[in-house]
């Protein structure tokens, strides 16, 4: 994952800080531009993918790639998980409680109907991310869920998704409180 620095405004904000008392400019330390931001770390439980396992890792790890304001991680044992992700042989859908929390439903109806397993498990993990479906779409559109056809394999996020979940996420990076987050609806893909 990569890691982003402070930049721009932000760090001169903090290069620069005024003293309560002598209202005095002094200088914060050298290393303070170079302070990595910190991901926000989801915890997901896997436990009860089944065959999906290799599949729900590989898309967390594709997410992991593809931003930095969010890190998805596998639960170690007795750790709480904010997703949990299930098998079940209805259709693909993602539960999404609050921002980054949850519960990823993999299907196997489309996984029997010929599409592809790691594209299922990033798009329903997207859904937990914040990101809506967006039907119809092209292939290059993660987010298009089924509408791209079970020819489409393509797993990653384009440019649009992925700065989404940044910004969903950039709150957290900076103190602030995280964007608002999806409401708790079933999102049936």
């Amino acid at each position: 994952m990569y890691v982003r620095t402070l930049t721009g405004g932000l760090a001169a904000a903090l290069v620069l800080s005024l003293s309560l008392t002598g209202g005095q400019a002094a200088a914060a330390s050298p290393d303070a531009e170079d302070a990595p931001l910190a991901a926000r770390v989801l915890l997901y439980d896997a436990g009860g993918s089944a065959e999906f396992r290799s599949a729900v890792d590989r898309g967390a790890a594709i997410w992991n790639e593809s931003v930095d304001a969010v890190e998805l991680r596998p639960a170690a044992a007795g750790q709480r998980a904010n997703i949990r992700v299930i098998a079940d042989n209805g259709w693909p859908r993602a539960l999404p409680t609050t921002l980054g929390n949850g519960t990823v439903y993999i299907g196997r109806q489309a996984v029997d109907q010929g599409y592809d397993t790691i594209r299922i498990s990033a798009h329903e993990l997207g859904h937990i991310l914040g990101l809506p479906d967006r039907k119809p779409g092209p292939c290059s559109s993660l987010m298009s869920g089924s509408s791209a056809g079970t020819a489409c394999k393509n797993p990653y996020p384009n440019a649009a998704e992925k700065t989404e979940v940044e910004g969903n996420f950039a709150g957290v990076l900076v103190g602030r409180a995280p964007a608002p987050a999806a409401r708790a609806e079933v999102i049936v893909d």
